[in-house]
């Protein structure tokens, strides 16, 4: 299971749409319990405690071995700074559709694109994060895929990739802290990785 970190890529990134230069607050989307759009928040107050149900979306892409690509979020990041999570996730702009937001923030921090991408249906859940103290309120919508390309990540959002059997994961669970939210999402998500991955791959 080779751990590979980030590397500087600032340079090319820096004159970006997300650049950090941008004052523009981030805004997402409120939803019911349904997932229908109810109005829109900013988005750190979105997760303060108790926290307010808001589209999410999160992305889990294999190699051709079957091997999951997971990401360790970087340290300086305000939310679960540091833990492994899913390949990616995060939130749709308003009125932006979950799949694109998927494909346009896999690219922006992995420096990659999906071979594959199909949706894997949603799930909500309150998970609050007993580090930061703020509070994922999501109605999150799951994608599975397949990559081929080297993950490029950009280091101010990720620290390290690893790929990862069943078994792989399993061992790094018991010596590393995983974001609050990935055993619901993978849980979620399992039947459409097995349509993907195949039965020998053993997710």
């Amino acid at each position: 299971m080779p751990i590979t970190s980030a590397k500087d890529r600032s340079a090319d990134s820096a004159a970006g749409p997300a650049s950090a230069d941008s004052a523009e607050p981030i805004m997402l989307e409120l939803v019911d319990e349904d997932g229908r759009t109810i109005g829109t928040a900013e988005k750190l107050s979105a997760h303060v405690a108790p926290g307010r149900l808001h589209r999410a979306f999160s992305v889990f892409l294999f190699d051709d071995r079957g091997r999951l690509l997971l990401q360790r979020r970087a340290l300086g990041k305000y939310h679960s700074p540091g833990v492994w999570s899913n390949t990616c996730c995060g939130h749709p702009y308003p009125d932006e559709p979950p799949f694109v937001a998927a494909a346009r923030r896999t690219g922006e921090e992995l420096g990659l694109a999906p071979a594959l991408m199909r949706e894997a249906g949603t799930v909500r859940y309150n998970h609050p994060d007993p580090a930061s103290g703020l509070v994922e309120q999501e109605y999150n919508h799951l994608f599975v895929g397949t990559v081929r390309a080297e993950p490029d990540p950009d280091p101010e959002e990720i620290a390290q990739t690893a790929f990862v059997t069943p078994a792989e994961l399993d061992a790094l669970r018991e010596k590393g802290t995983f974001s609050a939210w990935f055993t619901t999402v993978l849980d979620a998500a399992r039947p459409a990785i097995r349509e993907v991955t195949g039965a020998a791959a053993g997710w």
